[in-house]
């Protein structure tokens, strides 16, 4: 792969204020499980090799089992996730994906269900974060 520009050498205050807003939105409320399913399966759907490999690491460093990470591109075909968990990756999904359907009401009303307005907001600030830091290792080809 060939090696491109480096957003963080070239827009450092740019930079520096997304990486402020991930502390920001890590440090909001979500359990680390969520956080973790949030980060690895949008960067799945994103092809992000290098937040997949960081974030499957961390996964497994905060208690993630490996099975559960091995099957995450396939959870709607497995009974490893709770229904709490399967909405948060349909929530994942569609944010990331948010130019096929965007968040669908079924999919809002569930998730406001069973986690309330502000996780809810903290679960869509998760994604939209990592979204935006899997377009700039993907645009730059980030190695990893």
């Amino acid at each position: 792969m060939k090696q491109r520009i480096q957003i963080d050498a070239l827009e450092p205050e740019a930079y520096k204020a997304l990486y402020h807003l991930s502390q920001l939105v890590a440090n909001a409320g979500l359990t680390s499980t969520h956080q973790a399913l949030i980060k690895v399966r949008a960067s799945q759907v994103n092809g992000c090799a290098f937040c997949i490999d960081m974030h499957t690491k961390e996964a497994l460093k905060h208690g993630e089992t490996q099975q559960r990470l091995f099957l995450l591109n396939a959870w709607r075909e497995t009974t490893l996730f709770s229904e709490e968990e399967r909405v948060l990756l349909q929530v994942t999904e569609e944010v990331t994906l948010i130019h096929r359907q965007g968040l669908t009401p079924e999919t809002y009303a569930k998730a406001i269900g069973l986690f309330g307005d502000r996780y809810l907001a903290q679960i869509i600030m998760a994604v939209t974060v990592i979204n935006a830091w899997n377009r700039i290792a993907v645009s730059t080809n980030k190695p990893f």
